[in-house]
């Protein structure tokens, strides 16, 4: 080769890559790891919100009959200090809720689990001491704790970005730690995002990133890696979801500028659709026989492809960082800058928009027929999930913002918001349920109620 071509090369590279080298991914398929899917197994069978956007990453509740109103001394049932800071979702097992969170000053992230009771925290695991990403590694709005743990009502799972490369966690419901596995390398630009999804014996972590990205299953119960994929060079943030459609099982992956379907058994590729943007944060949603995906940066674009990958209908509007949500005949979603869209799933024709106020990075959660979404003042929209019209029932503020997503089951919500009415922003963990009473005064941050 000559010179002239390697100085091309070279200067094309740093064009693309800038300082960062993709690192070859080491790809396995199931014939090589031996590590057969247990088809049998269902994870979610007896976990009421078992992963990020609830048993089958829909964000859909449809027997949940939660409070529409709230306040500080209002339907608060507990309302208990988070120590660290995260974006981490909370979870819910039957006497559980489960989060992931990050301590920056003291270099730790753990996982912790409170009583759905009274809040009381029943126990705290340290899963690393050390090595988080510095500042300049994560967004202005991120954290080291982003990710929504998992759990399949034996084992909770956990990802992890620290030393440059992700981690997967395996602990069992007392907190005691099972299995640690080294996913990959992770060139990180803005830190790590995706949350994990359950797939029958399966957990699969999505890991884009601008040094070479990747998808991994490890079976549940011993932690031996299944089988892994090479995904594009691209720093691109959504967890990827399954779906059982068009007669077989495809697990959904947007970003990339495309939207990708893979065999979540064998991580071989089903399809692959162009679309969306290069950067996406939002995890696809489904309803019948359609799949529905927004995003992102720096393109914008809100689409339906069939269960084959065929575009079935696209527009122009962005949800980069919430995800949609689809219910009836509907598709709904809410723009970062507080816009609420809903669209006839169908033809995609809108059927109406209203702008709600405030930024938004939570996504919406479906009970009942009620749409509950939080933004970044700590405001909970309530309204009607409807064709007909923009029908809002409430809004509730507590605290000062909320980044992660509600989980919802019967009737609780249980949100993880940021509270600096002491002076100093601190997180805490609050479940709403219909109080025979309401209480006298404001609850205080760290405060315990029954």
């Amino acid at each position: 080769m000559t010179p002239l071509r390697w100085m091309l090369i070279l200067a094309v590279s740093a064009t693309v890559f800038g300082c960062h080298r993709p690192t070859p991914v080491e790809e396995v398929a199931p014939a090589q790891s031996g590590v057969a899917l247990d088809a049998s197994a269902d994870p979610t069978l007896n976990v009421p919100w078992p992963m990020w956007r609830g048993p089958d990453s829909q964000g859909v509740v449809a027997d949940a009959d939660p409070p529409i109103q709230w306040s500080d001394t209002k339907n608060i049932r507990f309302r208990v200090g988070i120590p660290g800071r995260g974006h981490s979702s909370p979870i819910l097992t039957e006497e559980m809720v489960v989060l992931a969170t990050a301590d920056d000053e003291q270099q730790t992230q753990s996982v912790l689990a409170y009583s759905r009771t009274d809040g009381s925290l029943l126990w705290q695991t340290e899963i690393h001491t050390g090595n988080l990403p510095a500042p300049g590694e994560l967004h202005q709005k991120g954290t080291n704790a982003n990710s929504t743990v998992a759990c399949d009502g034996e084992r909770i799972y956990v990802p992890f970005l620290n030393s440059e490369k992700i981690f997967a966690t395996a602990l069992d419901l007392s907190g005691q730690r099972l299995w640690q596995r080294e996913l990959g390398a992770f060139d990180s630009k803005f830190g790590y995002a995706p949350s994990p999804v359950l797939y029958k014996s399966f957990v699969i972590f999505a890991a884009d990133n601008w040094g070479g990205g990747y998808l991994c299953a490890f079976e549940g119960k011993t932690g031996d890696l299944a089988w892994r994929v090479a995904r594009p060079v691209v720093s691109t943030y959504s967890s990827p979801m399954v779906a059982e459609f068009g007669g077989r099982d495809q697990l959904l992956v947007p970003g990339c500028k495309k939207v990708a379907s893979y065999n979540p058994a064998t991580g071989e590729e089903l399809w692959s659709t162009p679309c969306l943007a290069e950067a996406t944060c939002g995890t696809v949603v489904t309803l019948g026989d359609q799949i529905f995906a927004s995003g992102g940066y720096p393109d914008r674009e809100t689409v339906s492809l069939s269960t084959t990958g065929e575009k079935l209908w696209s527009n122009r509007v962005k949800l980069y960082e919430p995800s949609l949500v689809a219910t009836g005949a509907e598709v709904y979603g809410i723009t970062d800058d507080g816009i609420a869209y809903c669209w006839s799933a169908k033809t995609g024709e809108e059927h109406w928009k209203q702008r709600l106020g405030g930024s938004f990075s939570a996504s919406p959660v479906v009970a009942g027929d009620r749409i509950y979404v939080s933004n970044l003042s700590g405001e909970t929209f309530v309204f009607r999930a409807t064709p007909e019209k923009y029908e809002e029932i409430a809004v509730n503020r507590l605290g000062d913002d909320c980044y992660a997503s509600p989980a919802i089951d019967g009737d609780e919500i249980y949100l993880r918001i940021g509270d600096a009415s002491q002076g100093q922003r601190r997180e805490q963990l609050v479940c709403i349920g219909q109080n025979k009473k309401d209480l006298s005064e404001s609850v205080a941050p760290d405060a315990v109620v029954e």
